[in-house]
């Protein structure tokens, strides 16, 4: 078998490139999420350097990375716990649905889109990046503190919209029937339903499945059940992301320590990649027209998300400034966001151009943000809500 010497030499310079960026992130104690980006982009189409030898093996390493990353977060939690915290937050996910489609909506039809572009745009603006939120939380050390339970139930919740957005959306950009949008729905949200019941119920049984005393056969173990579960979420036009965290929850106690000792690596690897293929994506020539309108849609939904996520963390009785980290935690939009502009993009001239531009902005600002957001002071408040933000 011959050697792809390009792909080699390509991804070995990527590689170390990302290296020694995230070196010099973490040298500032920041998220290095943006410099990722900012290197796809630097070695996309239209680049200043394209590794078009690499390509096919980056956009398949982030769909990877995607499932890793959501895979690596259900393992902090129990489903006990979600569940709960799902229940709860369902107003939430309301207010989500409407302050984050709305901007998105509005801004469609003042640019004369018709109804598919509008809903498009809409659902752009709406979904937050899943494996943008899990990276970031990670990064910063923040899966145990009290506002994180409010961030991941509205991820899952946005993730299993799109359950029921994406199939919809699909068959009116392709001009299909009424029917084939309702018959795709009922697919994808009985799935997802389907597959709640059997971690709820029978997930117990799955940590003796795939746990054995030598890392290497669980690592396997784990791995391959979670690609296979979110092939068949996939499969069915849900999230593979769902499917991935749905696994991690049901695993708890030893095996889940050893699973994320295991896994740590693969999944950074992995999620570097995720982030290199956002910026890999953008092609620096459509980013220049639509910056306009893409940065005020930028502010108007920063500024909604933000709302969002300090209403969902109130609820857990959370204080101010775990209410201002959650609400930052939900600013960047990535993976869905694209996928909508690859089902409709190429029927409207501006939709491309102006998500595209819109993802770029928030993926980097949503993680600086969100870093700030944890480090600036905040005006003097009465000792109760002091309380009501430390950890139990």
């Amino acid at each position: 078998m011959a050697t792809p010497v390009a792909l080699l030499l390509e991804l070995g310079v990527i590689l170390a490139a990302l290296s020694v960026l995230g070196t010099v992130a973490r040298r500032f104690n920041l998220s290095p999420i943006p410099l990722y980006l900012l290197t796809g982009f630097a070695v996309g189409e239209g680049g200043i350097a394209p590794v078009p030898a690499a390509g096919k093996f980056v956009e398949t390493g982030a769909a990877i990375g995607v499932i890793l990353l959501l895979l690596a977060l259900g393992l902090e939690y129990s489903l006990a716990e979600f569940v709960v915290g799902m229940r709860r937050h369902v107003p939430s996910a309301l207010v989500d649905l409407v302050l984050n489609a709305a901007p998105g909506a509005l801004a469609g039809w003042l640019l004369g889109m018709d109804g598919i572009g509008i809903l498009a745009l809409a659902g752009a603006t709406y979904v937050s990046s899943s494996g943008i939120a899990a990276r970031l939380l990670s990064d910063l050390r923040r899966l145990g503190n009290r506002e994180t339970p409010a961030v991941l139930s509205l991820l899952v919740i946005e993730d299993c919209a799109m359950a029921v957005y994406l199939p919809v959306l699909a068959v009116m950009a392709s001009g299909g029937v009424w029917w084939q949008a309702v018959l795709s729905v009922l697919a994808a949200v009985g799935a997802v339903l389907a597959a709640f019941t059997i971690s709820y119920r029978w997930g117990h049984h799955l940590g003796r499945l795939v746990s054995h005393p030598d890392a290497e056969q669980l690592l396997l173990r784990v791995l391959g059940l979670t690609l296979i579960v979110a092939a068949l979420a996939e499969f069915v036009h849900a999230s593979a992301a769902v499917g991935a965290f749905l696994v991690g929850l049901t695993l708890t106690g030893e095996t889940a320590t050893r699973t994320r000792a295991v896994l740590s690596p693969l999944r950074d690897l992995f999620a570097a990649v995720f982030f290199l293929a956002i910026g890999l994506s953008i092609d620096p020539g459509d980013l220049l027209p639509a910056l306009p309108a893409a940065l005020a849609l930028a502010a108007v939904t920063m500024a909604t998300k933000v709302f969002t996520g300090r209403y969902a963390a109130a609820r857990d009785q959370v204080g101010r400034r775990g209410r201002l980290r959650a609400g930052t935690v939900l600013i960047a939009r990535g993976e869905f966001s694209l996928v909508i502009v690859g089902l409709v993009g190429t029927m409207h001239d501006r939709l491309g151009p102006l998500v595209t531009a819109y993802v770029f902005i928030l993926a980097i600002a949503g993680p600086l943000l969100t870093r700030m957001a944890g480090t600036t002071p905040l005006m003097p408040r009465p000792a109760s809500d002091a309380e009501a933000d430390r950890p139990p």
